[in-house]
């Protein structure tokens, strides 16, 4: 700015706008170019009055160099007007780089765009006369080559930014990835290529997906299928991605979508066979009147058929298999979004080494297919895009398909979100958002290429909003032209996606006259030859749901004392120079003195030994919640932090006899996508100990759809097998009758079959052997694990443990108090109580005891532990009353249960 002689053209053209935002608002330019505009003003024959000239940094010769600013003559002599002009062509094009996707086509059914005055030349003060007037150069970009002028450029600009696609990209604020954004959507050669037999394969693609929908529609109809029809380009755009994810070495590619379209990508994505898609449909149209075994569902498990996943090995030319996983989702549309993250987390970590987990981010791809209204409305979805750059849940990009009809079930737009974009909640994470018109094939690849390519280079996320419609009813049962007519009439008279491909394939010469429609009655032959196939199979019933076994599977979950010595020890070493808190560290120390003395361990030292132990037997271990690595009373320490440099030290990581990775993660502020996350790395990694912690056992209910609809249920209706965790802080210690309360009534109301363990201990050696078994169990009866686990028992002296009880036995899941063999006679009352509550009965009990009175701990609540409860009666000859105890309400806890 020192040195106005150096702006000309496109440079005075900026000053020039600087200048104009000086004058409406002088501190909107930075102090510098303040001071300069100070003493400067245009003139109409091009010259300015002087000013005070500042001294610029010195040249690069060492010269002091002093700009003389008196009658500057700036753009070369031209008139401000010319120079006005050129400003103004720049904002134009600007504009349309920015702003082109509010004039792009990408509506397939034909609505206008929403527009915006400042694409229109006049808003800038220019004309097209103007623009053939300036040099194509003002542009800039791989677009102008061989534009004559800069209005043939700007034709070029407005054609790829205001075309069949909309980019929005001006709100990523890295240079680099705006950068490389624009080179790729201006030198389209990169994404845009397609030789004859890709074009032949998409078009076979899609009139598989169409001539698929249309059979199931003529032959099943009025049943629910959640058609893809409108947004059929959606297959062949996933088989472009997967593609590319196996040529760069991708060892898996995971997809989460809810019911729309799921039919049509386990029939040609997954690989489902037709025969097996059918017989669904055959099962659920069968007579009423038909015996429970007759209509597949025993005991009204499994899911219907839009529900489930699938698994699949990927092979390709010259391409190693390469599993496709689609993990099965709920009605709960976005819900699967975290659980895919976790998968896709898990299958990117090496675990069998010890330290931290090795992750490869280009090990595995993440793929999510959302709804337009479910996107902006499913408030899981931002939880799980916050997840995406940090590190303990980061995957390395996943790529984001709205399949957008337009509609929600019978909601307008204008109705069911805030925004213009369905995509828009994208924006605040700084995601690429490309809008594309799903009746264009060539754009909807384009767009496919692009966000994998994107993904490979910045290790982000990126977005397509495929924009199409929806051809029947919400569910094919009902009638859209009741709630939108116009739109449905426009639908009825809308040729599909196939049949424009294939007409324009006709016309280029690629394929011969009548061959598309060869292609549609042969597989439409293929289908009709399947499905009596399947009429004449008798059918056998869905298979019968797992159940638990007839008795506990035992695990050796002890430890020599010997061994649990000498890992303490190891936790106790810090790396030389490393300086933890004076006060932390000496609390720490203590443990040394503690593992010796009677009752000395504490609940977050057993748990320590537990870990520690676990990763000796080979087991890996991943644990995450809020404050987890403090714990959120300040009792576990996992993790500390040098008081000097702020470097962090995790001893479970550095531990000599590990032979397992260990990772904990300070969650962010979530429970409903963060125990999603924790679930889907639990079920593909099902050698791995996955831990989640509630900061308050209540909090639990921010999950409570993925606590109902995965974790408690996901076995009878998909066969999954996770064993995750949850730890739950419970007991009434004077913070309200819910603040306080895991709801543990919840969780047992949801136990069936041995579905789900639960407990709810009273001693830190129990919680020892607890973890230890659930980590032997893993492989030979995996199970989901809730642990009510204490507050003010983390450090109260009867809930301590010594060396021999962590040494020697196992897990109890009932534990009777010792009574003296002379009073088993006379007892007639046994208490029974769970928990927190069992310290303050027996500290009562010691004030008065009673000889006729015994108290029992249930330890387990789910699986219930009858036979042992029954033999614990048994000892009784006199019993007469069993009273249940217990903090909670009655209409809370445990007591309906047991």
């Amino acid at each position: 700015m020192n040195n106005l002689t150096l702006f000309y053209g496109p440079n005075a053209g900026y000053v020039l706008e600087l200048y104009e935002r000086y004058q409406h608002d002088p501190e909107s330019v930075d102090p510098a170019t303040r001071a300069v505009f100070e003493h400067w003003t245009p003139t109409e024959n091009g010259t300015a009055p002087a000013t005070h000239a500042r001294s610029a940094p010195a040249a690069a010769n060492g010269a002091s160099v002093r700009a003389d600013v008196d009658n500057v003559s700036y753009d070369h002599g031209r008139s401000p007007l010319d120079v006005m002009h050129t400003v103004g062509a720049a904002r134009l094009i600007r504009y349309i780089r920015e702003k082109g996707h509010l004039d792009a086509h990408i509506d397939p059914l034909g609505s206008a765009p929403p527009g915006d005055p400042g694409l229109r030349p006049e808003a800038h003060d220019v004309t097209d006369e103007h623009l053939r007037a300036l040099p194509a150069e003002i542009v800039r970009g791989p677009l102008v080559a061989g534009s004559a002028n800069a209005l043939e450029g700007v034709k070029r600009l407005r054609e790829t930014y205001s075309g069949a696609i909309g980019y929005e990209t001006d709100h990523i604020q890295d240079y680099e990835e705006r950068s490389w954004i624009r080179e790729a959507i201006e030198s389209q050669r990169y994404f845009y290529g397609m030789d004859t037999s890709r074009l032949r394969d998409v078009l076979e693609r899609l009139t598989a997906v169409e001539v698929f929908e249309r059979f199931l529609h003529q032959t099943f109809m009025g049943q629910k299928r959640f058609s893809l029809e409108g947004c059929d380009m959606l297959v062949p755009m996933l088989d472009s991605i997967i593609r590319n994810a196996a040529s760069v070495g991708s060892h898996e590619v995971v997809i989460g979508m809810a019911h729309r379209g799921r039919l049509n990508v386990l029939a040609h994505v997954l690989g489902k066979p037709y025969s097996a898609i059918l017989a669904e449909f055959q099962a659920a149209n069968r007579k009423e009147g038909a015996s429970a075994a007759d209509k597949g569902s025993i005991g009204w498990a499994g899911d219907v058929k839009y529900h489930l996943g699938a698994r699949q090995a990927y092979k390709d030319s010259g391409i190693d298999a390469m599993p496709l996983t689609l993990a099965s989702n709920p009605s709960h549309l976005e819900f699967v979004d975290p659980v895919v993250e976790g998968r896709a987390r898990a299958a990117q970590e090496r675990r069998d080494q010890p330290g931290a987990p090795v992750q490869n981010e280009h090990a595995s791809l993440a793929v999510l297919i959302h709804g337009d209204a479910a996107f902006p409305g499913q408030g899981i979805v931002a939880e799980t895009l916050n997840l995406s750059q940090l590190k303990g849940y980061d995957t390395g990009g996943t790529i984001h398909i709205i399949t957008n009809n337009q509609i929600g079930f019978t909601t307008d737009p204008v109705d069911d979100r805030s925004t213009l974009y369905a995509s828009d909640l994208a924006k605040g994470f700084e995601i690429p958002i490309v809008h594309v018109n799903a009746d264009d094939p060539v754009a909807c690849i384009a767009m496919a290429r692009m966000a994998h390519a994107y993904r490979e280079q910045f290790g982000k996320d990126f977005l397509i909003d495929l924009v199409g419609y929806r051809r029947w009813g919400h569910n094919e049962g009902d009638e859209p032209s009741f709630t939108q007519p116009l739109m449905y009439q426009k639908i009825s008279e809308h040729p599909t996606v196939r049949a424009i491909w294939a007409k324009r394939l006709e016309q280029e010469g690629v394929i011969k006259p009548g061959e598309a429609d060869d292609m549609v009655n042969a597989l439409m032959e293929q289908l009709r030859t399947t499905w009596q196939e399947v009429k004449e199979q008798p059918h056998t019933g869905e298979k019968q749901r797992p159940t638990q076994t007839a008795a506990p599977v035992p695990a050796e979950t002890a430890v020599p004392a010997q061994e649990l010595v000498a890992l303490n020890e190891a936790l106790l070493q810090r790396p030389e120079g490393f300086t933890p808190h004076t006060r932390l560290d000496r609390l720490l120390q203590r443990r040394r003195e503690a593992i010796e003395q009677p009752g000395g361990i504490d609940w977050a030292h057993a748990e320590t030994l537990a870990f520690a132990a676990i990763l000796v037997d080979g087991t890996p271990i991943r644990l995450t919640g809020q404050d987890a690595e403090r714990g959120t009373f300040s009792q576990r320490h996992l993790v500390l932090s040098d008081v000097e440099t702020g470097q962090k030290f995790t001893p479970l990581q550095v531990l000599p006899q590990a032979k397992a990775s260990f990772a904990v993660y300070n969650s962010p502020l979530s429970e409903n996508a963060v125990l999603g996350f924790e679930y889907g790395y639990s079920a593909h990694a099902p050698n791995a100990l996955v831990l989640w912690e509630a900061q308050f056992g209540d909090f639990a209910n921010g999950a409570q759809v993925i606590i109902d609809q995965f974790i408690v249920s996901g076995r009878a209706k998909w066969g999954s097998t996770p064993a995750l965790v949850m730890l739950l802080p419970h007991g009434y210690e004077g913070q309200g009758p819910e603040h306080s309360s895991a709801r543990i009534e919840r969780f047992l109301q949801l136990a069936a079959e041995g579905n789900i363990r639960v407990a709810n201990c009273t001693t830190s050696a129990q919680y020892f052997h607890l973890l230890r078994r659930q980590a032997a169990l893993l492989e030979r009866e995996p199970r989901p694990l809730v642990v009510f686990t204490p507050k003010s028992l983390l450090r109260h002296p009867r809930a301590g443990s010594s060396l021999q009880d962590l040494a020697e036995g196992g897990f109890q899941p009932v534990i009777l108090d010792p009574v003296p063999r002379e009073n088993v006679a006379h007892v007639s009352r046994l208490v029974m109580c769970s928990g927190k509550v069992y310290v303050d009965l027996i500290s009562a009990y010691e004030e008065q005891p009673h000889d006729a009175i015994a108290i029992a701990r249930l330890e387990q609540l789910a699986r219930f532990p009858a036979e042992q409860v029954q033999e614990i009666m048994g000892t009784f000859p006199s019993l007469q009353e069993v009273v249940w105890l217990q903090e909670e309400p009655r209409n809370m806890g445990a007591w309906r249960y047991v």
